[in-house]
């Protein structure tokens, strides 16, 4: 009967040991699937061609003739696909993304035309001069070489389609801004999402 008071013990304590650290504030950083039933006051936010600056409620908001797929969308009308992506000319650079304050990007997808090697994806962090990541953008989504290699990993997938993502958390204190320059003599068509939050 003691040992079994002493087992009903040790498992009372360690569930509360587990409720305390559940309870404490949660920054919304590290999301493994550890931490998927913890709620954080982070906000989250997802820029896009469709919503340059991730501004809540701004998501397909393009009108038809002033959006990209605008020939497309021409009888759907606002909400819908109106810019699902952005043209990149040749020796242009994208500003994919401009985030002012503290953050961390958890989630990049994009899906690129190759050549591969001709699109270079910068990432300055906390107003820096020089990018901290400077990399062709099938590199850094490990299809190097120009060549399609599917990927299955916790970090980066490639998926067939040319469909990259990448789950590195990558955290900022003031600011992050992260660009793409086509190097390339031929106009792109880019469509991305970069996930991003930032504490409240």
């Amino acid at each position: 009967m003691r040992k079994l008071m002493v087992a009903a013990c040790v498992v009372f304590l360690m569930y509360q040991i587990t409720i305390a650290a559940h309870s404490q504030d949660f920054n919304g950083l590290n999301m493994s699937l550890g931490n998927l039933s913890r709620l954080s006051k982070a906000e989250t936010r997802s820029i896009c061609a469709e919503n340059l600056k991730g501004e809540k409620g701004r998501g397909g908001m393009a009108e038809v003739g002033e959006g990209t797929a605008s020939h497309a969308a021409r009888d759907l009308g606002q909400g819908w696909k109106v810019q699902p992506y952005l043209n990149l000319e040749a020796g242009d650079t994208l500003i994919l993304a401009d985030i002012e304050g503290p953050g961390a990007i958890q989630h990049i997808w994009m899906t690129v035309p190759t050549p591969w090697r001709e699109l270079i994806l910068r990432i300055y962090w906390d107003g820096e001069k020089n990018p901290s990541v400077e990399v062709p953008v099938g590199d850094f989504f490990a299809c190097g070489w120009d060549r399609f290699a599917q990927v299955s990993s916790i970090p980066v997938t490639v998926n067939p389609g040319y469909a990259f993502n990448c789950y590195w958390e990558m955290p900022f204190r003031k600011s992050c801004r992260i660009t793409l320059e086509n190097i390339g003599e031929n106009t792109r068509v880019i469509f991305y999402q970069i996930d991003y939050n930032s504490p409240m």
